[in-house]
């Protein structure tokens, strides 16, 4: 059986300490430029999502900061730098939509996860967000317990 033939295992790293944090009002797949043993990495699942936000350069692209993708271990002296910003890439209705709504007082464009897709490539979810209250936390947390105590009352 060669390389190919393998079925590539799953990968969703998601940012659960984002969901707590933020309220997501909309969200957007974006690809990824990447340097040579980045995807490597990804693949392994060596990535780390929470200090990552995103921000509007310049020339208008969107880049991603903070995301951390480990060093492959097998690697050389061409191994990739682990907190490098990464530029996103979207279509340019969709930069023009998030650069407009992004400019608004609160909001922040958060990644929310990082996938591999059917085609091989890394793809990183990103939302518009805006954080929560402590109030808006504990309602949620509330909420969670109910849920879970609801649950727990319908097995027996």
């Amino acid at each position: 059986m060669s390389k190919k033939d393998d079925k590539p295992k799953n990968i969703n790293i998601q940012n659960r300490r984002a969901r707590h944090e933020y309220a997501f009002l909309v969200q957007y797949n974006a690809g990824m430029m990447l340097q040579g043993t980045e995807i490597k990495s990804i693949r392994e699942g060596s990535v780390q999502l929470q200090d990552g936000f995103c921000t509007f350069h310049q020339d208008g692209s969107l880049w991603a900061h903070n995301i951390t993708i480990a060093q492959y271990t097998e690697g050389t002296y061409n191994n990739h730098e682990p907190t490098r910003a990464r530029k996103l890439l979207l279509n340019k209705k969709e930069l023009k939509q998030l650069a407009g709504k992004a400019q608004e007082q609160g909001l922040t464009i958060i990644p929310v996860r990082m996938f591999v897709n059917d085609r091989g490539f890394a793809k990183l979810e990103i939302a518009l967000a805006k954080g929560k209250k402590l109030y808006d936390k504990r309602d949620d947390l509330k909420a969670k317990d109910q849920k879970r105590e609801m649950d727990r009352a319908r097995d027996y």
